[in-house]
This record gives structure tokens, C-alpha cells and sequence, in this order.
């Protein structure tokens, strides 16, 4: 009796935190000029749910309480629409470098269905995670594939055919380039999700954006609304084709990166 009693106890608290956190986030993101409708919001609280409990088995991410994974992981991953606003994400492809547990892909998925995206990790077993994820939201939207990005880049059918290439992945910004760069298509955009002290890395980055054919179009810093989480987005626009030779073979580009 007082097993089950404290049982309940601890989902009633549970249940009262991730509805605290839902909500905050339906706030956070109204600052973004986004409403969601109470589909999505199930969806990304199934997403919320299963993360957490393969996370026990699982080196997903260090952040498990609900309004730090929905402000950190979740509202981070849509601050995009401070570049591309959401009446923009109509009809576009969308490829998400290093993607880990889906960020910031798979919410772009959630709020914007009908974007298609592409999720791309090294790791066998984060790919099953997210293959697992992807069916039980009942995405169709989503196309997830197990490899490096200087391997998969090769793939001919995929170099310059993405209108927006994403990566959250901890890189520099002139590694992440080269693994991003080969895949967006002439006149579309790499948008690298960093933290707030990027200033160090933009010489080199620039360097690295312009080998690739791209330029540096923006850079903002901003704080994530609610929290104290200070993030920065560097908005690169393709502007010529990308040599074939890049990116190098796999583990070049972190070991000897271009622009230094």
C-alpha cells in the first residue's frame, strides 16, 4: 500500500513538472512568433518521455528535467526562426549534421511538417534511438542515416541538394563547415548552432566558409527567452559549388581544419 501510494506521488509530481515545463515552453515560444497546436505539443512530450527513459541505458544527454530539456534541447533547437522565420519552413529540405538525440533536427521535424529532414549520426546506436523515436511521434517527414559526414557527403545524390544544413554537433566553426558545406545546394544557407563565445573561432571559420564556396550572411546572439542560456547562430549562404575534394577523409577535417 504505501509502495503504490508513493508510486503515485512520484508520477503525480512528475506529471505537474512536465505540464510546468509544456507550458513555459508554449511561453518561450510565443516570444518566438510560434504557436504549436496540441498535436505537436504531444508529440514533442512523447519525445520528452522516451528520451529520458533510454537516456537510463543510454549516453543521450546530461539535461533530463523537463524544463531544462525543453528550453535547452527543445526552444534552442527552433531558435532558428530568428534567421528563417516559420512561414518560410514550407517545402524545404533540411539536414541535420551530427544530429545525436535529434537536436536540432528532429523539433524542426515536429514543428514543421511539412520541411523534410534528414538526420545524419555516426553512432549505430543513437541512429536506433532516433529510428525508435521517429516511429513512435509518427513522423513522416524524417529520413535518419548511419554515417560520417565526410562519407556520406561522397554520396553524390546528396552533395549541394539541401536548401539548410544545421549542427549543433561541438565543433569548431570551420570543422563543422567542412562537414556541412558540401551538402547545401547554391543560394541556401549552413546555420551553426553555437554557444555564446564564438568570437575566437569566426577568423578561421570565414576562412574555412569561404574554401567551401559559402560567406558569413549573420551572426546573432541572443539569450534563450525564460532562461539565462546564452546562445549564438552564424547564418553561412552558399554562393558557389563546393570543390569534390571536400570534405577530406574521415577524421581530417578535425585534425587538420581548414581557415587555420
Amino acid at each position: 500500500m504505501s509502495n503504490n501510494y508513493e508510486q503515485n506521488q512520484t508520477g503525480n509530481r512528475e506529471d505537474h513538472q512536465l505540464q510546468l515545463a509544456e507550458e513555459n515552453f508554449i511561453q518561450q515560444l510565443s516570444m518566438f512568433g510560434m504557436t504549436l497546436s496540441s498535436s505537436q505539443l504531444e508529440k514533442f512530450r512523447r519525445y520528452y518521455e522516451n528520451l529520458v527513459k533510454v537516456n537510463e541505458v543510454m549516453n543521450l544527454t546530461t539535461i533530463t528535467e523537463e524544463k531544462e530539456v525543453y528550453s535547452k534541447h527543445f526552444l534552442d533547437s527552433l531558435s532558428i526562426v530568428g534567421l528563417i522565420p516559420p512561414r518560410d519552413f514550407v517545402n524545404l529540405s533540411v539536414i541535420d549534421i551530427g544530429t545525436g538525440a535529434g537536436f536540432p533536427g528532429l523539433p524542426l521535424a515536429i514543428a514543421f511538417p511539412q520541411t523534410q529532414v534528414t538526420l545524419v549520426d555516426s553512432l549505430q546506436k543513437r541512429v536506433k534511438f532516433l529510428e525508435e523515436t521517429v516511429q513512435l511521434l509518427g513522423l513522416e517527414n524524417v529520413h535518419i542515416f548511419h554515417a560520417r559526414a565526410e562519407d556520406y557527403a561522397k554520396i553524390e545524390t546528396e552533395r549541394e541538394k539541401y536548401d539548410i544544413a544545421v549542427s549543433r554537433a561541438v565543433a569548431k566553426l570551420n570543422v563543422l563547415a567542412e562537414y556541412c558545406m558540401p551538402f547545401v545546394k547554391k543560394g541556401g544557407y549552413f546555420i551553426a548552432y553555437k554557444a555564446e563565445k564564438i568570437k575566437e573561432e569566426m577568423d578561421e571559420g570565414k576562412k574555412a566558409v569561404k574554401i567551401l564556396g559559402g560567406r558569413v550572411d549573420q551572426v546573432i546572439s541572443f539569450q534563450l527567452p525564460g532562461t539565462d542560456y546564452n546562445r549564438t547562430l552564424v547564418q553561412v549562404i552558399k554562393e558557389k559549388h563546393t570543390s569534390g575534394k571536400y570534405p577530406r577523409k574521415a577524421g581530417t577535417p578535425a585534425k587538420d581544419p581548414l581557415g587555420t
